[in-house]
Parts: C-alpha cells; sequence; structure tokens
C-alpha cells in the first residue's frame, strides 16, 4: 500500500490531509507536524491484540492486591515525590532539559534497587554508559544494559530477562517498525509507549520513560502521552547552579505537589534532606528588602527566601523583573501597596528574586513580597528573625492560609520565633512553642509595624 503523508497536531493528535496554521480540533498554533504512515492491517490487528492478554472482565471485589505493591528506589527525595516508591506495574515520566541530570539520577537509581533491572539507552553506546558509572564509581550486578531503538527487539529482550524494572532512555529514540514514521514523530513515540505500557501492566513490570523537551519547555511529542502514564516528573533547575528539583506534575498513586531537592556534585546527584536550610545558608544580616515565607510542597514545610530591590528609575516606563515569582502576581502586590499605602512604585524599577532557584506559586507568599516590597522602598531592614505569611485580597486585607501549625513549627525550628500571620487563622487551635510570638495581620496597614 503506498504511503501517505498527514498532518498531526502534537497536543491533540488531530490529523489532516493539509497543512494549516491552527489545529481545527484543540486550537493550537503551529502544532501540525508533518507524519508518513503506511496503513497495514496485519499491523493494526496486531497493535489491538497487544493491549492485554486477558480482556474478562471481573467484579470489583475480586480483585486481588500484589504480593507487594511499591518498591524503594533507595532515594529518599525520590520516593518522596513518588509518593512512597514505585508502584508495581506503572509507568513513569522523566521530563528535562538537557544536561540536567536525568541520566545520572537513572544510572543512580540502577544502583540502589536492588531487583534485576534492564537499561536500554538509544542514545549512548555501552561504553558511554560504562564510563558514566565510573565517573559516578557505581557498580550493580543486576543491571543488565542494552543499547536498542527497536521496540520488538526490547520487548523480546524483557520477556526473556524478565526484569522487575525497565528504563528507557529515551522515549523519543525508539522505534515501532509497524510504524512508517521516523523516530521522535508523533505517532512513533505514542505507538511505542503504547507498547511498554502495555508491557508493563500486563506483567506488572516497572517502567521509567525519559522523555526529551522542546524549546518551549513543555515534553516533546503528542500531549497524550502524559495522559497515558501514571506518573509525570519534571527536573527543573539551571544548569548553572548546582540545585536540582523534582516535581511531580501527575501522580496516580501520590500527592501531586511534592518536589525532590538534589544537589548536583562530582559524584552524581546528592539528596537535600532540609531545603530550608539550603535557601536560607548565607542569607544577609541588616539589609532591606529581604522577608522569609513558609510554603507548602505537598506535605512538606519549606522556607522561603524573597528578595526585593526598588531603585529609582529616570526612564517614563519602570522596569519589573521576577525570578520564581509570577509576574502578573507582583504586579497585582505592587497595584495594592500603592493604592493603599500611597507607596509610589510607579517611578522606580523592581527587581524580585526567589533564593536557591525556587519557584514560588502559592498566595500564601503575598504577605512575604508585600513586606519586602515596602523594606526595600523605604530601605528599612526586616527583623532576621520575623517570618510572614498570608494571601492579600485587592482591598489590602490578609487573608486565612492552609496548614498554619506545619508552617509554625518548620518556622520555629529554623530560628524564627516572630511569626507574622493573618489575624483570622483560628489561633486557639494552634500549639505553640514558648518562646513564639505571632502578630497578627488585618491588612497592608498592619505590615508597617514591622518596622518599627
Amino acid at each position: 500500500m503506498k504511503a501517505k503523508t498527514v498532518y498531526v497536531c502534537s497536543e491533540c493528535d488531530f490529523q489532516s490531509p493539509k497543512w494549516v496554521g491552527q489545529c481545527p480540533s484543540c486550537k493550537m498554533w503551529n502544532t501540525m507536524v508533518e507524519e508518513t504512515y503506511e496503513k497495514k492491517p496485519e499491523a493494526i490487528n496486531k497493535r489491538a491484540s497487544f493491549i492485554s492478554d486477558n480482556s474478562d472482565a471481573v467484579l470489583f471485589s475480586e480483585l486481588k492486591m500484589p504480593s507487594y505493591i511499591r518498591a524503594s528506589t533507595g532515594i529518599g527525595e525520590l520516593d518522596r515525590v513518588l509518593g512512597g516508591g514505585i508502584v508495581n506495574g506503572s509507568v513513569i515520566l522523566l521530563a528535562g532539559e538537557p544536561g540536567i541530570g536525568k541520566s545520572t539520577l537513572l544510572m543512580q537509581i540502577c544502583a540502589k534497587i536492588p531487583s534485576k533491572i534492564l537499561y536500554v539507552s538509544g542514545e549512548e553506546s555501552k561504553g558511554q554508559l560504562k564510563l558514566r558509572a565510573q565517573r559516578l564509581e557505581i557498580e550493580n550486578a543486576n543491571t543488565y544494559v542494552m543499547t536498542e531503538t527497536n521496540v520488538d527487539n526490547i520487548l523480546s529482550q524483557i520477556d526473556k530477562l524478565k526484569p522487575e524494572t525497565v528504563i528507557i532512555d529515551s522515549i523519543q529514540t525508539m522505534f515501532d517498525p509497524a510504524s512508517a514514521s521516523i523516530p521522535g514523530s508523533v505517532n512513533q513515540v505514542k505507538e511505542c509507549a503504547v507498547k511498554f505500557i502495555a508491557k508493563a501492566k500486563s506483567q506488572g513490570i516497572s517502567v521509567i520513560l525519559v522523555g526529551h523537551v522542546n524549546k518551549e519547555g513543555i515534553i516533546a511529542g503528542p500531549k497524550v502521552l502524559e495522559h497515558m502514564v501514571d506518573s509525570v516528573l519534571y527536573f527543573e533547575g539551571e544548569r548553572s547552579q548546582s540545585y536540582r528539583i523534582i516535581r511531580a506534575i501527575k501522580n496516580r498513586f501520590g500527592s501531586t505537589n511534592e518536589i525532590g531537592v538534589f544537589e548536583m556534585t562530582d559524584l552524581g546527584l546528592c539528596e537535600v534532606p532540609n531545603p530550608s536550610e539550603m535557601l536560607l545558608s548565607g542569607r544577609p544580616e541588616g539589609v532591606s528588602g529581604s522577608c522569609a515565607v513558609c510554603i507548602m510542597e505537598g506535605t512538606r514545610p519549606i522556607i522561603a527566601e524573597i528578595q526585593a530591590l526598588v531603585t529609582p528609575t529616570s526612564f517614563p516606563a519602570p522596569r519589573r523583573t521576577a525570578n520564581g515569582l509570577d509576574y502578573n502576581r507582583v504586579c497585582l502586590i505592587v497595584a495594592i501597596l500603592e493604592k493603599r499605602l500611597g507607596l509610589k512604585f510607579s517611578s522606580c524599577d523592581i527587581y524580585l528574586n526567589v533564593v536557591g532557584g525556587l519557584r514560588l506559586d502559592e498566595p500564601s507568599i503575598d504577605l512575604a513580597l508585600a513586606i519586602a516590597l515596602i523594606s526595600s522602598i523605604k530601605d528599612i531592614p526586616v527583623p532576621k528573625n520575623v517570618l510572614a505569611i498570608g494571601e492579600l485580597g485587592l482591598a489590602g486585607e490578609c487573608r486565612a492560609i492552609s496548614d498554619i501549625q506545619k508552617r509554625i513549627n518548620e518556622s520555629y525550628r529554623l530560628g524564627f520565633d516572630t511569626i507574622a500571620i493573618p489575624a483570622k487563622c483560628e489561633k486557639e487551635k494552634l500549639r505553640l512553642p514558648n518562646d513564639v510570638s505571632l502578630i497578627d495581620i488585618r491588612s497592608v496597614y498592619d505590615a508597617l509595624t514591622l518596622f518599627k
């Protein structure tokens, strides 16, 4: 049968016989990718029957729990993000920018997991993998290495070795002979992922897929790939900095807000069990424009430092720069301070930064952000033992937040004995240490009392 050329949307998998600028299905722009495929009825039937070995329906009450449901990776921070470890028969998609440390992390996982592992690399040779293992001082007698991109050959090797964990590095380099598309295309990525997922579900094998990201920072390939897998982990961080963060974007077996913090060293990635101390190390004293805040990442409270620099400008359009903060949120807080307190930020440049490369998206940072801006424009330092938590409304009011007890405990553990919290929090239920004092903040006017 003659091969045909179609244009496939990388977001919703919509197919069109000709190129269009906007996808008719999902309305996204410039997502149509040219694909060449050849319909083979026998291949389609084979692919359809591959999904499951047993499709008979059973009662929910008759389902049996496997002998073990989770297996530890040996890396505590990664286990935290996954909800306690890798679930038997689950498929994990690990994505990140080139050079961020994905292959290094997977190599360290191979050294920690005691069960049989099959490491499939479609990007490196066996000699290159051995060279990385020697550099990281890693050795594991239960790890099998395979350099292959043909999915059928990999699946036959899985049936032969019967490993408990399979690592595919990366899914964009794999190809299915039944599809005429080139490796890395939308169809190839989807078809290869379907086969690996079917193998994982039918035989109870844990599969870790490595995914590349494109220039927009999203996972390359079809968006449906993220829906097909059980967990999606993003490996974040600046290559110029030593700290890395693993964030769960999707997790069917745990929280989607947990993060794991690592530090890149000569011997690979080292866990940072206490990120708060890391983020606060080297904090200056007696300098204006700095305020500490406690955020919640899943079930873990983390202390972060927000820095603000407000300087006069001679240009008609002042500059606004925010690293680690939502730009629109910053503009909102600046507008509240100008309207309610009469501070003139319109004639000043504003530079904001979150120390350590952390990104803060929680509304509870509003009060600390406002205090840092007030401190910088007035050039009055915030006391080092003061921490602020709270969400601000457009009227300048300070609204209540959740998990206040965990935030106070973490703040006190790191030496903050004066904590500014919303006045509407239920303080009767709080268990406070003897030397901790709470400052009730009803609005941004009350925040000015911290500078007297």
